[in-house]
């Protein structure tokens, strides 16, 4: 059986992925990180701790543990396909990112035939979460490489959900994500009605979050992001967009019509 986790490559440094990773530091892992932009993995070494490595197989080679947070799938596909000769039988790959489950479970099958081991393990909560190490974490793979994951995934969470096999996790961030922009654009839609109302929007928003009416979005979103113009909560509508198109293709997978 392979042992804790104690060493772990971080690839994807973004937005979300950089503060993860430094609470990953922070709870001690030693950490070996690497992003498509040059200097970045520098830039996070100097100012949150680890060690930068130039590209994937530097990162992961002899590690662990593998995370991944990048934009696709695809990308997904094309860092394993780097990183897997140099993994040792034994690690484990987390990807964290927001993907397609058909996808996740193909690059899962390829590294299982090497004797790596890998679950999936999508987030909620945005960058203030993140920094906080407070986001939810819906996970899925076999039980026995979720119980090795767990304090990876609790240096980064206070919320994991176990939603069953591989690529399960990705299945519910994606609808989830789905239930979140239907909420937010009935939310906008209602605020631009009642402002040719007549009605403040401000006010609209407090009555909404003291009503039925409240949602994440007029809690944590409105008020902060939209109503002051600022449009920039960490997350694009390009990554907001993708997570849709999955939750319909799971809804195809799945022959709901959608």
């Amino acid at each position: 059986m392979a042992g804790p986790i104690k060493t772990i490559g971080f690839i994807g440094i973004g937005n979300m992925g950089w503060p993860m990773a430094a609470n990953l530091v922070k709870a001690g892992f030693a950490v070996t990180v690497c992003d498509a932009r040059p200097g970045h993995a520098a830039k996070f070494a100097a100012e949150a701790g680890g060690t930068a490595a130039t590209d994937p197989v530097a990162a992961a080679k002899g590690m662990d543990c593998v995370v991944t947070i990048v934009p696709t799938s695809k990308q997904v596909g094309e860092v394993t396909a780097q990183i897997a000769p140099v993994l040792a039988a034994g690690a484990l790959v987390i990807d964290m990112t927001s993907g397609q489950p058909g996808k996740t479970r193909e690059i899962a099958a390829e590294l299982t035939a090497r004797g790596v081991a890998m679950i999936d393990a999508p987030v909620s909560g945005g960058v203030p979460r993140a920094k906080t190490g407070e986001l939810a974490i819906m996970v899925g793979g076999a039980d026995a490489d979720l119980d090795r994951a767990e304090p990876v995934l609790k240096a980064m969470g206070t919320s994991i959900h176990r939603c069953g096999g591989i690529g399960a996790g990705q299945a519910m961030k994606a609808l989830n994500n789905l239930v979140s922009a239907g909420g937010f654009l009935m939310g906008i839609e209602a605020l631009l009605i009642g402002q040719r109302f007549g009605l403040d929007a401000g006010k609209m928003v407090d009555v909404l979050n003291a009503s039925s009416g409240m949602t994440n979005s007029s809690q944590k979103k409105f008020k902060q992001y939209v109503l002051n113009r600022q449009f920039d909560d960490g997350f694009g509508l390009e990554l907001m967009v993708k997570d849709l198109g999955i939750a319909l293709e799971v809804g195809r997978d799945t022959n709901t019509p959608t």
